[in-house]
């Protein structure tokens, strides 16, 4: 009876739940912030570029902070990492409420990337692969990775209706009060004991050293940056391109038959259709992660990818595609994930992963302010996202790519703190 239930209880611990409701909350607001563009736009007057920049640098940040508080979890404790995130998450929305400029807003910015690094996938997936065993690690990452997507789920709507009632500036000062309770879900850690100095005395610049004599780990490192590029533009224009989009398309009509009121609102529902096929997607990518080669998982979705962005840039746009659209990138969005974190455990070990995994992560945060940054430049150049969805194509194909020579094969401790 015991050995039969063993493996299940071991998914779904109270370290697990926690951290998923860490993600959650931090997620729910992150996703949002492509739904603040056209508002606050609107209200300061600023170039799409000058929003666009500001949620850049917010993610470059998050991509810079994430394998420092890897480093930092693994050290002195992911409590201490986790409460220092939600804190600096909070200033930094509050302080972004009270910014008028765009200058002033891209720095802030800063801040909040900082936070979400101590909250989001650098910290968090490390606490779970510590504390799940081999035989479940993939499907944890994937359970825990699905609990980001029920931010996203919630967090656009409820920001869509909040700008319906008050400013954006109220909005900004809500959420900041909402990632405070993300402290209500670290007393249920099982706090594991700091290893000792000797076994995290490598420096980060000794780790990255080795690591970047490691051809399949630089192979990762690489492929990383579309996914970030994709999902981070999609994020952060995807409501306003359907909004524009799907102007000239009668509200009382196919959206109507859609319960939808508007474009505006089919941009919100839009981004949480992608959150609820995501929760199935992760879990999936989870479980097969268990099951198969992670490297060709990982090349078939980025293969999907490029081919889903090229039929929807390429079809008439409607309400009906943008759904279409929507459902089958969510089933895609983060299973590189599980994937990819699972991928670097299996081959390195977990001794390291919260660095390891956060390293591999600066590219894809690296990606994430290209993908953002760029489709509000090219949008102000061009007056369309046309070229960067092209762009999305073309790095969703070198991605599939570069995962085919990954050598999937563990390495010995040994070898790893030797090399290390």
């Amino acid at each position: 009876m015991n050995t039969l239930t063993a493996p299940r209880a071991s998914v779904f611990t109270p370290i697990l739940i926690a951290a998923s409701l860490v993600l959650l909350v931090s997620f729910a607001i992150r996703a949002s912030f492509g739904v603040f563009q056209i508002p606050i736009a609107n209200d300061l007057g600023w170039f799409r570029s000058e929003f666009s920049l500001a949620i850049a640098i917010q993610n470059l940040a998050w991509g810079i902070a994430t394998p420092f508080f890897g480093a930092l979890a693994e050290k002195i404790g992911d409590r201490v990492a986790i409460v220092i995130g939600v804190i600096v998450y909070a200033l930094g929305l509050g302080f972004s409420a009270m910014a008028e400029s765009a200058l002033s807003h891209q720095l802030l910015e800063i801040l909040v990337g900082v936070g979400i690094a101590g909250t989001g996938f650098g910290v968090i997936l490390g606490v779970v692969g510590r504390a799940a065993n081999d035989e479940n690690r993939s499907m944890a990452l994937g359970v825990t990775t699905a609990a980001g997507s029920a931010g996203q789920i919630v967090g656009p709507p409820a920001t869509q209706y909040l700008l319906e009632i008050m400013t954006w500036q109220g909005v900004f000062w809500v959420y900041a009060v909402v990632i405070l309770l993300a402290l209500f879900a670290l007393p249920f850690f099982n706090v594991a004991k700091p290893q000792p100095k000797a076994s995290v005395d490598a420096s980060l610049s000794r780790i990255l050293l080795s690591a970047s004599r490691d051809p399949s780990y630089m192979l990762i490192f690489i492929g990383f940056f579309s996914c970030g590029f994709q999902l981070a533009f999609v994020t952060a224009h995807f409501p306003a391109f359907v909004t524009e989009a799907c102007a000239s398309i009668d509200p009382n009509g196919v959206l109507a038959s859609l319960g939808i009121d508007d474009t505006a609102a089919l941009g919100a529902v839009a981004i949480a259709v992608i959150g609820v096929f995501n929760i199935f997607g992760t879990v999936a990518a989870g479980i097969l992660g268990g099951r198969y080669p992670k490297k060709w998982l990982l090349a078939g979705i980025y293969f999907a990818r490029t081919l889903l962005a090229a039929w929807f840039i390429l079809v008439p746009m409607t309400p009906t595609t943008v759904l279409i659209f929507s459902a089958i990138m969510g089933s895609l969005w983060l299973a590189t994930v599980p994937l990819t974190s699972g991928l670097v455990a299996y081959i390195y070990g977990i001794r390291y992963m919260g660095t390891l995994y956060g390293l591999v992560f600066l590219s894809h945060q690296i990606g994430s302010f290209v993908g953002v940054w760029l489709g509000g430049d090219l949008y102000d150049r061009f007056g369309g996202y046309d070229v960067v969805w092209w762009v999305g194509v073309g790095t969703g194909l070198l991605s599939a790519i570069v995962h085919l020579p990954v050598k999937e094969v563990p390495k010995s401790q040994a070898t790893v703190g030797a090399v290390i």
